[in-house]
């Protein structure tokens, strides 16, 4: 995965923190490029299979005529309530379409794994459930950048 980050090392999280915390994030906010050039935010579910985020979009949404125009999309997921409590990961790059769309679940070996991890992680099932409106987004990213600012706490109680 790319990493970025020139700010903010001591807060910035590893490889693993990273992994740990999108595989058991739930919600992202997606940015899109709208025609006029304003970014478009919408909340989506999502999964990550340690390289990937997946995102299951409705294909008749603006985000979706959004990158359809203009590939390119930034996702941020974040968490915390309290400022020393606050930490998340900013993903940007270029969205790729993958499988039909919308999805009726027409055999597509690259979204199997994919599948089963949405499932599970958002409807507590086995196997993707197919509703013809939605389609598969792919961020593999090509920057990252991370934070989160309980490491602050840990070096203030850390120190003499």
């Amino acid at each position: 995965m790319a990493v970025t980050q020139r700010r903010g090392r001591r807060i910035m999280m590893s490889e693993s923190e990273l992994d740990a915390y999108l595989t058991e994030q739930r919600t992202c906010r997606v940015a899109t490029v709208s025609p006029d050039g304003r970014p478009h935010v919408g909340a989506l579910w999502f999964a990550w299979d340690g390289t990937s985020l997946w995102l299951y979009s409705l294909t008749r949404s603006r985000r979706w005529a959004d990158l359809r125009r203009d590939p390119r999309i930034a996702v941020v997921v974040d968490d915390g309530e309290a400022y020393g409590e606050l930490r998340g990961v900013e993903l940007s790059g270029t969205a790729a379409f993958v499988g039909e769309a919308p999805r009726t679940g027409e055999p597509c070996p690259e979204l199997e794994a994919a599948e089963r991890l949405f499932a599970a992680k958002n409807f507590g099932l086995d196997a993707m459930p197919h509703d013809g409106r939605h389609a598969w987004l792919r961020l593999t990213p090509d920057a990252v950048a991370s934070w989160d600012f309980r490491k602050l706490s840990h070096e203030r109680s850390d120190s003499p």
